[in-house]
């Protein structure tokens, strides 16, 4: 490494978030720019560690002491080379992972972990800013089609490997914009959406066609799919889990994503009806879940106008600190604080909704009870209801951040004959291979509700499987980082 003892030296620093009073009042990320100086001090941090276990805690395997060290040496382009070997979207990554290499990282055994994810935005904020990322089609076509469906974090990994490879791909979206999640299901605050576009513009020029407004199985035919030489299957898990009490008819009560992909649009500048808007604003918000999802409803039900907003997790405050179930490298289930945590919202733990009330068909407010956890006969913690700790709360919006369980499977799913796993999940194999051949499926559709780091992951390893699947071998690089380097074809 640049400095030996730079982690004996230097302290843990990261990017401010902009001042509450200021950034509520706007949709703009919460999180500042980090002054590159200051990064490359940061990346003096990293050890010279004997094994470093930050490329196990990321599940891209990205090479992260090469390009801390090349950031600390001021070496800025092979900085951004080595990142973008094993991750094709560090600015995406860098804003909203919650980076488990910081977790697994060495000198976070005993002290701060080294600002690696704020070190990762900073190469490629470099790098844009430098004018190095810029299209790069391949040289050849190989004549092979391969059609990508879906276009969250998943389907574009897969898309730009596989348009690497010199396939021609075609990148199929049943929304109005390329991006899934990325454009309409993280809110602007977190990352905004012409750090997506511009990613967009890049793989368009370098030859991916993107489709919009084509949901495969309601209004484009999945028969047409039979065109392609290959198809790679990545529509997320989308439904999402329900909260099947008394009262869950009343109007007021919204799936998180139907609440959050309004205010996005109306970002973007489009105009939602007002018959099918949703809107916090002047309402007693309660959200329902504690999750990032959840976390996201407060944040942009704050930024409209709430007059309250309330969380309910159903689970008891984690720990501050790690535990004895929680070890050094795991990713550890401690208690966070995200920005929306901090511009007011009343968080309340291990508490169970159990009836939504109103009249006129609106909801009004919720019966909920307290509960303890404890651990059962088998050794797993369960859930009882607390006597006498029922209570009720006026509430005019109720947001369900409750999870998701799995990918709509009426449609193309069913269309196709696709075998589903025991979760509801699309079944695939190790090499992403579903039930029908020529077809594979990646990301949230196959591994469950998950990380968009996992989903890029699954993507670019999809995506090596059918390059090997149509040319019988391949030039893509693999998540095992002794072979990352793009081949040639013969």
């Amino acid at each position: 490494m640049g400095k030996d003892t730079g982690f004996m030296e230097y302290s843990r620093e990261t990017a401010e978030y902009r001042p509450i009073e200021e950034r509520v009042r706007d949709y703009r990320e919460v999180v500042s720019r980090f002054p590159e100086d200051k990064l490359q001090v940061q990346g003096a941090r990293c050890m010279d560690c004997g094994i470093p276990f930050c490329h196990t805690g990321c599940p891209l395997g990205n090479i992260i002491p090469d390009w801390n060290d090349l950031v600390y040496r001021g070496r800025w382009k092979e900085a951004i080379d080595r990142l973008h070997l094993t991750n094709n979207f560090p600015e995406f990554t860098g804003r909203i992972c919650p980076a488990p290499c910081e977790k697994a990282c060495v000198l976070a055994i005993n002290e701060p972990a080294v600002s690696i994810k704020q070190i990762e935005v900073g190469i490629v904020e470099h790098a844009f800013d430098a004018g190095w990322i810029v299209p790069d089609p391949p040289e050849e076509r190989t004549g092979k089609t391969v059609a990508v469906v879906g276009s969250g974090p998943a389907g574009l990994a897969a898309a730009d490997q596989l348009n690497k490879a010199g396939h021609t791909v075609t990148l199929f979206e049943r929304a109005d914009r390329i991006g899934g999640l990325l454009m309409y299901g993280i809110p602007n605050f977190k990352l905004d959406k012409a750090i997506v576009q511009r990613r967009l513009d890049v793989m368009e020029a370098e030859g991916v066609v993107f489709k919009t407004e084509h949901w495969i199985g309601k209004n484009y035919p999945t028969e047409k799919l039979k065109e392609f030489d290959a198809v790679v299957l990545t529509v997320g898990a989308t439904k999402g889990r329900d909260l099947p009490i008394p009262g869950r008819e009343l109007e007021g009560i919204h799936f998180a994503m139907d609440f959050l992909p309004q205010q996005n649009k109306r970002n973007l500048g489009d105009t939602i009806p007002e018959d099918l808007s949703i809107t916090a604003e002047g309402k007693r918000v309660i959200v329902l879940g504690g999750g990032d999802t959840g976390s996201d409803c407060i944040g942009t039900s704050i930024r409209q106008g709430a007059l309250s907003v309330t969380n309910f997790e159903l689970f008891p405050r984690p720990p501050e600190d790690r535990t004895p179930e929680m070890p050094w490298p795991y990713y550890p289930m401690i208690y966070k604080v995200e920005s929306s945590h901090e511009e007011g919202v009343e968080r309340d733990w291990a508490v169970s909704t159990k009836e939504f009330l109103g009249s006129n068909g609106r909801v009004e407010a919720i019966r909920a009870i307290r509960l303890k956890w404890e651990y059962d006969e088998s050794g797993r913690m369960a859930m009882k209801e607390v006597e006498g700790s029922e209570f009720e709360l006026k509430i005019d919006l109720v947001l369900l951040a409750l999870g998701f369980l799995g990918p709509e499977t009426d449609g193309m799913i069913e269309d196709l004959g696709l075998e589903l796993d025991e979760r509801g999940n699309v079944k695939a194999d190790e090499n992403y291979r579903t039930s029908v051949e020529g077809i594979y499926a990646a990301g949230d559709m196959r591994r469950g509700q998950s990380l968009v780091v996992w989903a890029i992951a699954e993507g670019r390893e999809a995506a090596k499987a059918v390059d090997e699947y149509l040319m019988k071998e391949t030039v893509l690089p693999s998540l095992d980082t002794r072979n990352l380097s793009l081949g040639v074809r013969r």
